[in-house]
C-alpha cells in the first residue's frame, strides 16, 4: 500500500511558483490574517545565537505588553528547564535583545523590570531620514530597447523662501542595550601551564610521585591513572621545592570538591596552577624585615633642668646648654 499523501499540501505545493529546487527546504508561504509576529532574519538566522535562545526570544515576542516573563514563568510555558531558559535569557541580554533592572516602587519594594527590543542595532545605528537617502542611479536599458526619457513638467512659480531655522546639534544618546556579558562564542583567555621546579631532581619526583598515587586513600574520589599521576609529578614537585609540606599540598588538592566529580586529573592540574603558594623568602629578605626601616631617637632627661628632650646620648637641653655657653663667655670676659 503506498504512503498516504496529503491532499492540501500537494496542492498547494503544485501553487508554488517557479521551479522547485533540487535539494533543501520548499516554502509554502501563506498570508496570515490573525495571531502572527513579525520577526526579523536578524534573529532568526543570529550566527551567536543557540536555537534555545531564538526560540525564547520569539517567545517574549509574541507575548502581550505585561506578561510575566521571568523564569519560572516561561518554564511554566515551554518545556525547556529553568537552567536552559536563563542561559538563553543571558545570550540575549549578551546581543542586546533583552535588558534586565531593578525598579523600586513607592512602597519600598523593589520589582525587576524587563525590557524586550525586537531590533536592537536600530537602537544603535537608527535609520537615515528619507531626506538624506540618497537615490539610486538608474539602470541601463537593455540592447535594442529604447530608452524611456522623462518629461519634465514646467516648473512653478518660486516661492519665498523661509530664512534657515538654526538646529542646535544633537548629541548621540547613548544605546539603551548595551552588552554587560560576553556572548559564549567569545574566545576564552588561554589557561596557564602546569608549574615546573627548578630542577626535578629524583627524590622530589619520587615524594611526588607518592603523594599523588597515595590520593584515593584520603579521597576515594581522587583515584587517577598512571598517565595522570606522571602528567601531575611537576606540578606537585614545584609546591614540595616551595616548602609545601605534603599535608597540605594533599588539603589544597582534595578539601571541597565538586560533585559529582567527573575529572579528577582536570580539577587537580587547575588547583597546582592556581593555588600555587609563593617562593619562600631568603635569608637576605628575612634580614631586610628585620632590619628596623626608621630609627627613632629617644628621650633623655636634662641634668640642669629635668626637662625631657631627643637626643642620642643623655646630656643638656638646647636652653641649658646656651645658658652655660653664655656664662663661660661672660667669665671669660670678666677675666
Amino acid at each position: 500500500m503506498d504512503t498516504q499523501q496529503n491532499t492540501a499540501l500537494t496542492r498547494a505545493l503544485a501553487e508554488v511558483p517557479g521551479p522547485l529546487p533540487t535539494s533543501g527546504v520548499i516554502h509554502i508561504s501563506l498570508p496570515h490574517t490573525d495571531r502572527f509576529t513579525v520577526v526579523g532574519n536578524h534573529l532568526a538566522q543570529h550566527p551567536h545565537l543557540s536555537c534555545t535562545a531564538v526560540g525564547i526570544a520569539v517567545r517574549i515576542q509574541s507575548l502581550p505588553q505585561g506578561t510575566e516573563v521571568s523564569i519560572k514563568a516561561l518554564a511554566a510555558r515551554c518545556k525547556e528547564g529553568e537552567k536552559r531558559i536563563a542561559a538563553a535569557l543571558r545570550e540575549l541580554e549578551a546581543h542586546g535583545y533583552l535588558q534586565r533592572f531593578r525598579h523600586r516602587l513607592p512602597g519600598e519594594k523593589v520589582i525587576t523590570r524587563t525590557l524586550f527590543c525586537n531590533q536592537p542595532a536600530a537602537l544603535v545605528h537608527p535609520c537615515r531620514p528619507a531626506a538624506e537617502v540618497r537615490p539610486r542611479p538608474a539602470a541601463p536599458a537593455p540592447v535594442g530597447v529604447p530608452a524611456v526619457i522623462p518629461v519634465q513638467a514646467p516648473a512653478p512659480e518660486a516661492a519665498p523662501v523661509a530664512p534657515p531655522v538654526s538646529v542646535p546639534p544633537t548629541t548621540p544618546s547613548a544605546p539603551l542595550f548595551v552588552p554587560r556579558v560576553p556572548p559564549p562564542t567569545a574566545p576564552k583567555a588561554s589557561r596557564r601551564p602546569l608549574p615546573q621546579p627548578g630542577e626535578l631532581t629524583p627524590e622530589l619526583g619520587r615524594a611526588a610521585t607518592a603523594l599523588l598515587s597515595d590520593l584515593h586513600r584520603h579521597a576515594p574520589q581522587f583515584a587517577l591513572s598512571e598517565a595522570d599521576v606522571h602528567r601531575l609529578v611537576p606540578g606537585v614537585a614545584a609546591w614540595l621545592e616551595r616548602a609545601a609540606r605534603p599535608d597540605a599540598i594533599r588539603r589544597a588538592l582534595t578539601d571541597d570538591p565538586p560533585l559529582p566529580l567527573k575529572h579528577p586529573a582536570k580539577l587537580l592540574t587547575y588547583r597546582l596552577t592556581e593555588l600555587l603558594p609563593p617562593a619562600p623568602p631568603g635569608v637576605d629578605d628575612l634580614a631586610a624585615l628585620a632590619r628596623p626601616r626608621v630609627t627613632v631617637t629617644p628621650f633623655q632627661t636634662c641634668d640642669d633642668c629635668d626637662r625631657a628632650f631627643r637626643s642620642p646620648t643623655p646630656g643638656h637641653c638646647h636652653d641649658c646648654r646656651e645658658t652655660r655657653e653664655r656664662r663661660t663667655e661672660n667669665l671669660a670676659n670678666a677675666a
